[in-house]
């Protein structure tokens, strides 16, 4: 039983790191966005994360780390997973850290009505009911004489579309292609898709060095916040760690109060609330857990301890 607690401990360790690391990423990418095309970031994002696994977790695994069956919806899988972090990163150039990172999170409430048509899930009385509730609070972020820019608010509900998307392909894929296999391939699809962009959005200004090893510490912060999250759901059961996924919403407050004097207005926290709690209503309702780990990024199932 003590041993099962430290492996429990270590776990909920591991997790809080990783959403840390999420929230960093989604802060030096709001930063950058502001001397970067967001396309160059996303490549970036993307190719230092497939550098990384190229580095670390290829050599071990060979041809599995790629080979597949399933290689189309690998793909498309991917393609989703970019989808979301180029809106996400469009949204920051208009919309506040915190307030971008919660409408996000209505990302739940959008796998729960994707999950019948697309799953043959059934959802009952009490899972409409906390979808509404979460759509009622994103449009008290979103509110009309707010300070929310409506092409922003749009973005973000575009990248959690694309993220339920995703995380639906990842339930679909599970069954059949490791973890480790899944998180290359997203950095893979991600890098040969965005470099048709490079051409077009970079100019061939050479980045100051700061602003290079910050470029740099998006797929970083990418690619260990995944593998710690993997890491986390083999030591600790899901029904542990899926509440502590919201408690990326308090880092994402605090970094954007830290970082660009930000701090949402109370309607906006109350909208953030509401959110958090429908969302975590239906989490903590799944049979086996899914748990969406934002950047912005992710979707594991307890029954695969991985992404």
């Amino acid at each position: 039983m003590q041993l099962r607690q430290h492996h429990a401990a270590h776990g909920v360790i591991l997790f809080l790191t990783a959403i840390f690391l999420f929230a960093a990423l989604d802060a030096t990418a709001k930063y950058l966005t502001a001397f970067f095309a967001v396309p160059l970031l996303v490549w970036a994002r993307y190719f230092v994360h497939l550098v990384v696994m190229l580095a670390t977790i290829a050599p071990g695994m060979g041809r599995e780390i790629v080979v597949t069956k399933r290689p189309w919806l690998m793909t498309f899988r991917g393609l989703m997973l970019v989808g979301v972090t180029l809106l996400v990163q469009l949204a920051f150039r208009t919309l506040p850290l915190a307030e971008t990172t919660a409408i996000v999170f209505v990302t739940p409430l959008l796998v729960a009505l994707l999950a019948g048509p697309m799953l043959g899930e059934k959802m009952h009385l009490n899972g409409w009911l906390a979808t509404l509730a979460g759509f009622g609070g994103v449009l008290l972020i979103a509110r009309p004489g707010g300070a929310m820019a409506g092409i922003g608010v749009i973005y973000c509900l575009g990248g959690a579309l694309c993220y339920a998307l995703y995380q639906i392909l990842t339930r679909k894929l599970l069954a059949s292609e490791p973890p480790m296999r899944l998180l290359f391939y997203t950095a893979l699809v991600g890098s040969i898709s965005m470099s048709f962009f490079l051409p077009t959005y970079w100019s061939g200004e050479m980045p100051t060095l700061r602003q290079t090893l910050l470029i740099a510490s998006l797929g970083f912060y990418g690619g260990i916040g995944h593998f710690l999250l993997i890491r986390a759901f083999r030591e600790a059961p899901a029904s542990t760690l899926s509440p502590l996924l919201y408690v990326q919403l308090i880092w994402a407050m605090l970094l954007g109060w830290l970082v660009f004097g930000q701090l949402p207005d109370m309607p906006a926290i109350t909208g953030m609330l509401i959110i958090g709690a429908s969302g975590l209503s239906l989490v903590m309702r799944r049979t086996p857990v899914l748990i969406p780990a934002m950047h912005t990024e992710g979707a594991l199932e307890d029954r695969a301890a991985g992404k």
